[in-house]
């Protein structure tokens, strides 16, 4: 289903990339629109009409978001986010807009193929929604049943519908389902995320078929997948009633999950959840953050998100509220200063991602339990260094860094976060050696090494230890080792022993 696509990003580069990714892409487009802030967004969008919307939420001010959001309600397009932050706000902000994805920058080829693919999808998903005919509608007037209440004298049926957690499998499994020998069966409907089935009214075993069906379907194929069935007997729901309501009831797997079979006969409301944690509940992570409890942590989420009984809560709130608790360990993580270490912050975005993505909730809870154990391993790392003795912090940095020059008593000092003249007492009062003699003997033991194990001219073995002049090195040695470099060298039978 071809489209018009409005793509608004400040940045010259994101625009143009975006619009040759599209181009040069298999979705079907009728024209691209480029906007590189919001008021030429507004001009361009009130008069093309664009079916996708890709928005920068950050060139949106705070003074313009009634009016966008106004006008998103009003047009309703496909609306695809980006940010350049990945932020409890820009995440409830995304979902509270009902945006069909929201993609953190740098982007990756495999996210924009699959949001812009979602997008393409969405169009003709919508298009379907508002009335138009499916492909195949002149071959079985269900398909329009499904997308368009009609009122009056309808065939009745039985639904039940199939979903993989992969879409990109839809096909596959629409295939399987053809083929299998279902009875009393009207008709196999692929759709862009499911599979619906038609059972004649008379069927009176459908649930049972559709078991045999996923154990069938699990011994050829390894793809997650998740049937619901409706039951429901109200002779005035037409078709298309019956299908959404079917539809919104695969929502069920973010709490029931995959590989299963669920039946229902009417589809219940979700429940309100506070999506914010309360004041108490923050004290509460900030307490279970700080004294590294993870036992405590794992029943809080537990008992919070995996003991969840029907009627459920809104699954975007329940986005959001683990969001509030990423939020939590972001500040934990700048308290240590892991967010300024790559891998740690690789990690906060495959986790901020899973939260607003995966499909099932459990799956979440999990990767958020393994995120705050690894981010418990760091802290403690850095606690363990930060109340390590100075000494031996100072002594360790010098044994690793003795061949630069220009060590120091200052840079050695600053490392271990004390002040030159203190690091000097307290060196003196623990090892009765003076910086200048500590490094030394550090760089004679070194020095012996060299001289012994290798063939290095002195000249190289002086650069190596720390030392640009030869002569100032073969008497600090002399001093040390009580004989000169040479000396030691061609004694060095008789001085393997010598410390």
């Amino acid at each position: 289903m071809e489209g018009k696509w409005l793509i608004a990003d400040r940045d010259l580069n994101e625009r143009e990339g975006v619009k040759w990714w599209l181009r040069t892409s298999s979705i079907p487009i009728t024209n691209i629109f480029l906007a590189s802030d919001y008021q030429e967004f507004i001009v361009i969008f009130e008069r093309e009409i664009p079916d996708v919307v890709v928005m920068e939420l950050d060139m949106i001010g705070r003074e313009d978001w009634s009016s966008f959001r106004e006008l998103m309600q009003i047009y309703d397009p496909v609306l695809v986010l980006t940010s350049a932050e990945a932020t409890f706000e820009k995440a409830r902000l995304a979902i509270d807009m009902q945006a069909l994805d929201l993609m953190i920058k740098p982007f990756s080829t495999t996210k924009v193929n699959s949001a812009f693919q979602k997008a393409s999808r969405s169009i003709g998903k919508k298009n379907n929604s508002n009335g138009a005919h499916h492909p195949n509608s002149y071959k079985d007037l269900s398909y329009e049943a499904l997308f368009i209440s009609q009122s009056g004298s309808i065939e009745d049926y039985h639904i039940a519908a199939f979903k993989t957690e992969n879409i990109e499998t839809i096909g596959i499994l629409s295939s399987f389902l053809s083929e299998y020998p279902f009875k009393d069966l009207h008709g196999v409907f692929a759709l862009s995320d499911l599979v619906v089935l038609l059972f004649q009214e008379s069927c009176l075993n459908i649930t049972e078929q559709c078991q045999k069906a996923m154990r069938r379907w699990d011994e050829e194929f390894s793809e997650p997948l998740a049937i619901v069935v409706y039951t429901g007997k109200n002779p005035a729901e037409t078709l298309n009633q019956k299908y959404l309501q079917t539809q919104k009831m695969l929502e069920f797997t973010y709490y029931k999950g995959y590989k299963q079979v669920v039946e229902f006969e009417y589809s219940p409301d979700w429940v309100h959840m506070d999506p914010f944690l309360t004041p108490p509940d923050q004290r509460t992570w900030i307490d279970m953050l700080t004294n590294f409890d993870l036992e405590k942590i794992k029943k809080w989420l537990y008992d919070e998100f995996l003991q969840l009984q029907n009627p459920y809560p809104d699954p975007g709130l329940v986005r959001i509220r683990l969001t509030s608790i990423l939020a939590q360990i972001r500040r934990y993580m700048q308290t240590y200063n892991l967010d300024n270490q790559p891998q740690y912050e690789r990690e906060y975005r495959y986790i901020f991602n899973s939260i607003l993505y995966d499909t099932v909730l459990y799956r979440t809870v999990q990767n958020l339990i393994l995120f705050i154990q690894k981010i418990f391993i760091g802290a403690e790392a850095i606690s363990r260094n930060f109340k390590q003795d100075p000494i031996e912090r100072g002594i360790a940095y010098m044994e690793a860094n003795f061949s630069e020059t220009n060590l120091k008593l200052e840079v050695v000092a600053q490392y271990v976060d004390r002040n030159p003249s203190y690091f000097s007492h307290l060196l003196i009062s623990k090892t009765g050696k003076g910086f200048t003699e500590v490094l030394a003997g550090i760089r004679m033991k070194e020095a012996k090494r060299l001289l012994i194990e290798t063939r290095k001219p002195i000249k190289e073995i002086s650069l190596l230890v720390g030392y640009q002049n030869t002569n100032y090195f073969s008497r600090i040695f002399k001093e040390t080792i009580g004989m000169s470099p040479r000396e030691f060298r061609l004694n060095k039978a008789e001085n393997l022993n010598i410390e």
